[in-house]
């Protein structure tokens, strides 16, 4: 039996720990991370979903009013009261703004298509979970609570990220530091030894006596290293180390400026989106009333279909704008709550690898215990607290 032990006199081994603990937490952060583009993307792609849905509505129904006008244009025509030219444009509005039909069709196919992928689903497995129907664009709270700047430090993931990348290089520089240093270690050796001879002329050791007392031998020592002869190489190592965590510090504080740059644009959108959906909304009403005092003249031949047809005409593109910044009043939100972090909470104290995942993976190896390791409280020690620093996310 061999015992060897190296004094952790220069904390080289602490560095150590420190930069695997660090490393561990940088990996819990990065899968939040995932976690956070998964959420906002399914909440993305659903309000694509509806308002593309929303938008086909209201193609539909411009349809329908831009058919009776059709019709009524067509049965003025074989009156003789107006031209042929009335009937070819109220068709041509009517047959451009059905054209746009199969284009949001194929939006909203598409857009279910990639969230059932999202939901881990084959493509038409959600039809049921969505409904038959079209549904309406989420509505947005009235107010969103956005906290105070150091708390996002705190909720991103990939700030965290950057964060224990960071430590763990930190440590990583007291790791190499260790090695200009000498270096200490206590070995021993404890086992047994005999053998059979067959000399007569001398005192026999026989292999029965392999246990016996008088069998035991070992050794104790103590070793001292020192690469001074290796100096410009550790030397170098350390400034590689630095070097890195220098870059890796830089990283951090990128990220942090492009978190808060997020979250500004975020706001500014949500609020401006609001904005301009009201406007719109009033813009809508005011054509709505047009198209029919233009078609009340129309009628009575105050005035030509080139009135009726631009009144049609920009109504169905500003009810097509009205849907559209709706949907990116949630859009913007959703974009928000991604740059707040949101959306990693959702792990909780559930496991990594879910039960279902688990029971397949022991069926196929024999797993142990590992992938149902006990829970311990952390730090486990005084010691190991006063060494280390668990961030309380």
């Amino acid at each position: 039996m061999d015992a060897a032990w190296e004094l952790d006199v220069w904390g080289k081994f602490r560095r150590a720990v420190q930069t695997g603990i660090a490393s561990l937490e940088a990996s819990i952060a990065d899968y939040d991370d995932i976690l956070v583009s998964l959420t906002s993307e399914v909440a993305r792609t659903f309000i694509v979903m509806r308002t593309s849905e929303e938008r086909l509505a209201v193609a539909r129904q411009n349809v329908e009013i831009q058919n009776r006008s059709l019709d009524i244009a067509e049965v003025r025509f074989k009156a003789g009261a107006v031209t042929e030219l009335d009937v070819t444009q109220a068709r041509a509005l009517s047959r451009s703004t059905e054209s746009t039909i199969p284009g949001f069709e194929t939006d909203i196919r598409q857009a279910k298509n990639a969230l059932a992928i999202l939901l881990g689903k084959l493509p038409g497995e959600i039809d049921a979970m969505l409904g038959g129907g079209t549904g309406l664009i989420p509505e947005v709270p009235a107010e969103v609570a956005v906290g105070i700047p150091t708390e996002l430090l705190r909720r991103r993931p990939d700030i965290r990220f950057a964060e224990r990348r960071l430590a763990a290089q930190s440590a990583q520089i007291g790791f190499a530091k260790a090695d200009l240093f000498p270096h200490f270690s206590l070995f021993g050796t404890l086992g047994f030894q005999t053998g059979e001879y067959t000399d007569s002329r001398s005192n026999n050791s026989k292999f029965s006596d392999l246990f016996h007392k008088d069998s035991i031998a070992y050794t104790v020592g103590g070793g001292f290293n020192w690469d001074i002869l290796n100096y410009g190489r550790i030397s170098n190592q350390v400034r590689v180390e630095d070097a890195r965590f220098q870059e890796l510090a830089v990283n951090y504080e990128d990220t942090v400026l492009r978190a808060a740059q997020e979250v500004e644009d975020a706001m500014v959108g949500f609020m401006k989106s609001q904005d301009a959906v009201f406007f719109l909304a009033d813009a809508v009403k005011a054509s709505k009333r047009s198209v029919d005092l233009s078609m009340i003249q129309y009628r009575e031949g105050l005035v030509d279909y080139q009135r009726v047809l631009d009144t049609q005409r920009f109504l169905t593109e500003l009810q097509d704008n009205l849907v559209f910044t709706a949907g990116s009043v949630g859009l913007n939100l959703v974009s928000m709550y991604r740059a707040l972090g949101g959306g990693w909470e959702i792990r909780g104290t559930n496991d990594f690898i879910p039960a279902s995942l688990k029971a397949e993976m022991e069926n196929r190896t024999n797993w142990g215990s590992i992938l149902s390791p006990e829970k311990t409280e952390y730090p486990p020690s005084q010691e190991v607290k006063a060494i280390f620093h668990r961030p309380d996310w």
